[in-house]
């Protein structure tokens, strides 16, 4: 970085300019810093991005930072829309929403609903949803689904929230990962909004910017930066492991007859053993890049030593998490969870151990399928 860069600062958010790290914020590549000096409009990357495609880039923060956003909500006057991924929704929901969100209405989002399944019709995903929401506490003024991607709902997603919203802001939140940022580039696009009217600026006590997009002179919709959940397997990932792991079309479920002693791994991320029960279904519903190898229990750690990073991709590397074993006695019919990564569907009673990374959230729910 030029020594001249450390006084810069993009016109659009105020951020120091620099042309180094593209996850930093204020960057801006080497070429179209030049031409901002010959301007005379210096904009980091995201900010151009934003103001002449309608394009707005993630960005995540730490935890400290995303508390203090969430604990300004309660004060506002505003309705609240919460994006969760329907892929995982206890691994995608914000702990304390409820508290955050004060008597504001609070909009839920379930996204990602084209990776479900199309055997499932949309009322049974939703009412499914649902009562995971009520289950874990949470209380929602309305719920809907959505697929960003896709471009599904987002008209619906937008009647909705102008019913809601009473002429109040809209702040738009949720974690990394749901889909959040591309369902704002999608309300942008079906908007057609005038792009000078869009401003970025930094909140308060905090080093993020939020973006506000104006409905009307006395209103705007303001989208938040998300959060890394570090309980889910997808914050101990890199860019490329991402598109590996994360499912991009829709899920393939995958059933395998067990019988006890036998083991499944998923990739490198996960080893699911079936400890004892009767022969048995266990259907995987993970994304179609990740293999999933079955083989006897016996042996199974010299396995995976042996084939972790090769055969059994991607892994996670044994300096950065140690792997932790969860024994889980199921009863009935029931979804296991790994958080951030895809679930097992077992069939009947049975005793399995699930091996995750230590600090991955494991969790059981009501079968979705």
């Amino acid at each position: 970085m030029t020594e001249a860069n450390e006084f810069l600062y993009c016109i659009g958010c105020g951020a120091k300019i620099q042309t180094e790290d593209k996850q930093k914020r204020g960057y801006t590549p080497q070429s179209a810093y030049q031409k901002g000096i010959e301007t005379g409009e210096l904009y980091c990357q995201r900010c151009f991005k934003l103001r002449h495609y309608n394009q707005l880039e993630k960005v995540s923060t730490t935890e400290d930072e995303f508390l203090a956003i969430l604990n300004t909500l309660s004060d506002k006057d505003a309705l609240i829309v919460n994006v969760i991924d329907l892929f995982d929704i206890s691994g995608s929901l914000i702990h304390g929403l409820n508290r955050f969100v004060g008597n504001n209405k609070l909009l839920m989002l379930g996204n990602k609903r084209d990776i479900l399944p199309k055997a499932l019709n949309d009322q049974r995903v939703s009412n499914w949803a649902r009562g995971q929401l009520k289950q874990l506490g949470i209380h929602v003024d309305d719920f809907m689904l959505v697929s960003a991607e896709k471009r599904h709902y987002v008209d619906d997603v937008l009647a909705k929230i102008e019913a809601m919203r009473d002429g109040k802001d809209v702040y738009i939140i949720g974690v990394t990962n749901v889909g959040k940022s591309t369902l704002v580039n999608r309300i942008l696009q079906s908007t057609g909004l005038d792009t000078n009217l869009i401003t970025t600026s930094r909140f308060p006590g905090t080093t993020l910017d939020i973006i506000e997009i104006p409905f009307d002179d006395n209103s705007s919709l303001i989208d938040t930066p998300g959060i890394i959940h570090n309980d889910q397997m997808t914050s101990l990932l890199s860019l490329d492991e991402l598109k590996q792991v994360m499912p991009q079309s829709e899920l393939w479920p995958r059933t395998y007859q067990l019988n006890p002693q036998q083991t499944l791994f998923v990739g490198g991320l996960t080893q699911f053993d079936f400890v004892s029960g009767e022969r048995m279904s266990v259907t995987a519903y993970f994304s179609q890049r990740l293999n999933i190898h079955r083989r006897k229990l016996a042996g199974a750690d010299e396995f995976y030593l042996k084939h972790a990073g090769e055969l059994l991709t991607p892994a996670i590397p044994q300096d950065t998490a140690k792997f932790v074993a969860k024994t889980i006695k199921i009863k009935q019919p029931t979804d296991v969870v790994i958080s951030g990564l895809g679930w097992f569907n077992v069939s009947i009673a049975s005793e399995v151990t699930i091996h995750v990374p230590e600090g991955i959230s494991v969790y059981l729910r009501d079968p979705m399928i």
